[in-house]
C-alpha cells in the first residue's frame, strides 16, 4: 500500500511540474514547413507567440541561415500586451514588421520585399519572455525563391475521383436495377395468381357445376 501511494504522489507532483511547461511560451510559424515565392515579389514570413502567463519586455528576433551564412535580420522588444513590437536593429531595408500584439494578436511576422534567389534558406523566429524567467522558444520556416511557381498536377487526383465516382454510380445503377427486377417479378407473380384463379373458375363452369353452361336441359316432349 505504501509503495503504491508513493508512486501516485510522484505522478501527482510530476504532473504539477509539467503543467506550467505545457502552458508556457509557444512560438508558431504556421502549419507549412516550406513556402515558395517568386523572384522579385514579396513574401510574408508568419510568426505568432502565446503565453498563458503574459509577457513583459518580451524579446524577439528573426535570423536567416543557409549552408554557409547566418545573420540576424531584425530584432526588437514588445513592452506588454498593449504595445506594438518596437524594432531595435534591422539588417535589411527590404524587411518590414507589419505585425501587432494589440488585441491579443501577438503577431511578429515580417514582410520581405524584392526577393532574390539568394534569399532561399531557413528563417527562424525566436522569442524570449523575461516574465517567465527568460524562458525562450523558436520556430523555423524554409523559404524557397523560384523563377515561377509550378502548377500542381491534379491528374492523379482527378483519375481517382473519376474512378470513385464511377464505382458509386455503378453501385447506384445496380441497386436501381435490382429494385426494378424485384418489382417486375412481383407484378409477374400477381398476374399469374390472377390467371390461376380465373382459370379455376372457368373449369368449374365447364364441368357442369351449378350455374354452369353445361347444365342439362329437360327432355323435349313429343
Amino acid at each position: 500500500m505504501g509503495e503504491s501511494r508513493s508512486i501516485s504522489e510522484t505522478d501527482y507532483f510530476l504532473g504539477l511540474f509539467l503543467l506550467p511547461m505545457s502552458l508556457s511560451l509557444e512560438v508558431s510559424v504556421g502549419k507549412a514547413t516550406t513556402i515558395y515565392a517568386i523572384n522579385g515579389s514579396a513574401i510574408l514570413l508568419p510568426c505568432t507567440f502565446s503565453s498563458c502567463f503574459g509577457f513583459e519586455n518580451l524579446y524577439f528576433r528573426w535570423s536567416y541561415n543557409n549552408s554557409d551564412t547566418y545573420r540576424i535580420l531584425i530584432d526588437g522588444v514588445v513592452k506588454n500586451e498593449k504595445s506594438d513590437p518596437r524594432v531595435r536593429t534591422k539588417d535589411d531595408d527590404r524587411i518590414t514588421l507589419p505585425g501587432s500584439t494589440k488585441e491579443k494578436m501577438n503577431n511578429i511576422s515580417i514582410l520581405l520585399s524584392d526577393l532574390e534567389f539568394s534569399d532561399t534558406g531557413k528563417y527562424t523566429c525566436f522569442v524570449r519572455n523575461p516574465k517567465e524567467k527568460d524562458l525562450n522558444n523558436s520556430a523555423t520556416i524554409f523559404l524557397q525563391v523560384v523563377d515561377k511557381l509550378e502548377e500542381v498536377d491534379n491528374t492523379v487526383t482527378l483519375i481517382i475521383l473519376a474512378v470513385v465516382g464511377g464505382v458509386i454510380g455503378l453501385l447506384v445503377c445496380i441497386l436501381l436495377l435490382k429494385k426494378l427486377v424485384t418489382f417486375i417479378l412481383k407484378k409477374t407473380r400477381e398476374k399469374k395468381k390472377e390467371c390461376l384463379v380465373s382459370s379455376s373458375g372457368n373449369d368449374n363452369t365447364e364441368n357442369g357445376l351449378p350455374g354452369s353452361k353445361a347444365e342439362e336441359k329437360p327432355p323435349t316432349k313429343v
